[in-house]
């Protein structure tokens, strides 16, 4: 009996000594160390890919897109677009920014409709017909073939960052118009913010809009 005992003695010690055991190493040290390799090596990536304005302050991240809207006024059900700025992908699930002074997600998804839904369909007629009147100037008319996919429709997440080239560049001539600036100064801006393929072959072109954004701001403020 005496024997028994402390056979289940040493083998619950030897188990508690076990447990200790791998608790420092998967619980402290492992979480330690591959944080420490993350801040090192990685370290904006690590931090959430944050993207911060002129004045150092961080006003969102690299890998969540934001909407560019003016207040609600009274009557509305949802907020116009802010035509000083470029427009991102059309989202229910984006979070709202103002001239980067606030950041908040509201929801994230797809709408989950068919091809053939009736709603979808009359969604993406109405966001074409908005593009079109949003981005046509006195002198320069935006046609409906010169519309993206992008332009008029979200994301499977919805909070998609990034615009084509393409888009971004059908938005020139009007936010050139709204900040007083000359479209070669914002054609000049999407260019030098227009990344390329991954290493040459992965992905397509496509321009970041926050960062597009902070750019045109602190043009817009030099001129």
């Amino acid at each position: 009996m005496n024997n028994s005992a402390a056979n289940a003695g040493r083998l619950i010690w030897a188990g508690l000594r076990a447990l200790l055991v791998l608790t420092v190493i998967t619980g402290v040290l492992y979480p330690l160390a591959v944080t420490g390799i993350a801040q090192v090596a990685f370290h904006d990536k690590a931090n959430g890919s944050e993207i911060k304005d002129a004045g150092g302050k961080v006003v969102g991240s690299e890998l969540i897109g934001q909407t560019y809207n003016l207040p609600v006024k009274e009557g509305e059900e949802t907020a116009a677009p802010d035509l000083r700025w470029f427009q991102p992908r059309p989202s229910n699930g984006l979070g709202s920014n103002s001239v980067n002074t606030q950041y908040a997600i509201i929801l994230s998804g797809a709408t989950n409709r068919s091809g053939d839904n009736a709603d979808l369909i009359q969604w993406v007629k109405d966001a074409k017909a908005a593009v079109i009147k949003d981005n046509s100037t006195a002198d320069h008319k935006v046609k409906p073939s010169d519309v993206p996919a992008e332009a008029v429709t979200s994301s499977g997440s919805g909070l998609d960052p990034h615009i084509s080239p393409e888009y971004a560049k059908l938005q020139v001539h009007r936010v050139a118009e709204k900040n007083d600036l000359t479209v070669a100064q914002v054609e000049k801006l999407v260019a030098d913010h227009t990344d390329d393929r991954i290493l040459g072959f992965i992905g397509e072109p496509r321009v970041n809009v926050l960062q597009l954004n902070i750019a045109l701001g602190q043009l817009a403020d030099k001129g």
